[in-house]
């Protein structure tokens, strides 16, 4: 565990000393965009905050390599430099595109492209537990399915990155928790690389999504931007194809049920929430005749928003979900029960629908009527600045695809 802290430390710290000054840059040269009309921001604000991430993420990995602990993961095989020329990739793409608004079809080339420079270099899904057997397909089989799920989960988180510290904050909790499952992975099957190569990854992704955050959070210094959102997508599938794909369930300590199905599981489970508002996405523009890829207003976070919700506590409830998805996911497999997952899944779906239903600024009104609280012209509390700062007419949340 010693090796990860320092490793950690240096991602939080060189990312945030990095969107400090690419934050001071951005404003010197004014290279912050016009407002779309997509756009929910009312000022224009840097949207580079991706490629301070990127920096994190290099002296994360370099960080690493100095510890003999990682170094067989830069020494023997491609899969490091190969995420390394990916994520390379993928920052220029994305730099050019919160630019220039780049056209969705080389952004979509550029994804796939470094999909499958990771696919071809071994980073794989292999095979897929099914009951106590595992399914192999072929060569092109794994290869094609690989490159097609990085570049849907990339795309994914993509797609949620509308709101002040949105995807900072899902990832951190998600790669977070895909970190202690990947521990305990590694304590049952002897140092695995393939596992400790994606342990690596998340904790480099959580650090720099730490980093990132106080610089992120509403309002908005500046905007992680495609560069960020599609470098966070990439680094979470990464990791999770790393494990599930050349994992074998059944050199597990667990029940087979469990031993088969959670290492499938619990990917998807840290990635539901930005897969879920995808495929709605998806489908919703396919359904109106127009390209998956153009942006609209109706992501989940935005009917949140027109719900009533302020924009943070619209994030807090991707929060929430992501938690609770998330945590239940791993309990099934520490305690290799269901019973303790369905308590969490159940208070935490529970807790979720009251978040959604009961806006808080529908509570203030409500408490207002009967006079147990007095509200401003605005609908804020009458005291309490920070209230009516949430409640301000000029929010900083916005749409990035």
């Amino acid at each position: 565990m010693f090796p990860y802290l320092p490793v950690f430390a240096v991602a939080v710290v060189v990312t945030a000393a990095a969107s400090f000054g690419v934050l001071r840059l951005a404003r010197r040269f004014k290279l912050a965009p016009e407002v779309r009309e997509r756009d929910v921001h009312k000022n224009p604000t840097p949207r580079l905050g991706g490629v301070a991430m990127f920096v994190g993420l290099l002296a994360g990995l370099g960080a690493a390599a100095l510890f003999p602990e990682f170094q067989g993961l830069f020494r023997d095989g491609l899969k490091m430099w190969a995420l390394i020329g990916a994520c390379l990739l993928i920052a220029v793409i994305g730099f050019l595109d919160d630019l220039l608004d780049l056209d969705w079809m080389i952004k979509l080339g550029a994804q796939l492209l470094a999909s499958g420079v990771l696919a071809w270099n071994g980073v794989q899904i292999v095979s897929i537990p099914v009951g106590d057997t595992l399914v192999i397909g072929s060569s092109t089989v794994n290869f094609v399915l690989t490159v097609f799920l990085i570049t849907l989960v990339m795309n994914a988180v993509n797609f949620v990155d509308g709101l002040d510290g949105l995807v900072a904050g899902v990832a951190i909790i998600a790669s977070g928790t895909f970190f202690v499952y990947t521990l305990i992975l590694n304590s049952q099957l002897g140092n695995s690389q393939a596992v400790t190569f994606a342990s690596l990854i998340a904790l480099v992704l959580v650090g720099i999504c730490v980093g990132f955050i106080p610089f992120n959070w509403h309002r908005a210094k500046m905007f992680m931007g495609d560069t960020g959102a599609l470098l966070v997508g990439l680094l979470m599938a990464t990791s999770t194809v790393s494990v599930t794909g050349d994992l074998d369930p059944a050199a597990l300590d667990l029940k087979l049920v469990l031993a088969s199905y959670i290492p499938i599981l619990l990917p998807f489970a840290v990635l539901a929430m930005p897969l879920a508002d995808f495929v709605l996405a998806v489908l919703r523009r396919l359904r109106a005749g127009k390209s998956p890829f153009e942006a609209d207003r109706l992501h989940l976070h935005h009917r949140l928003l027109d719900m009533g919700h302020s924009p943070v506590q619209a994030v807090s409830i991707f929060y929430l979900g992501t938690a609770v998805l998330s945590i239940a996911g791993l309990l099934v497999f520490t305690s290799q029960s269901f019973a303790l997952p369905l308590i969490v899944l159940v208070v935490g779906i529970a807790a979720g629908v009251l978040l959604v239903r009961f806006p808080a600024s529908r509570v203030r009104a409500a408490l207002a009527q009967r006079r147990l609280v007095a509200l401003d012209k605005r609908g804020g509390p009458a005291s309490g600045p920070d209230a009516r700062a949430d409640l301000g007419a000029a929010p900083n949340e916005r749409t990035t695809e």
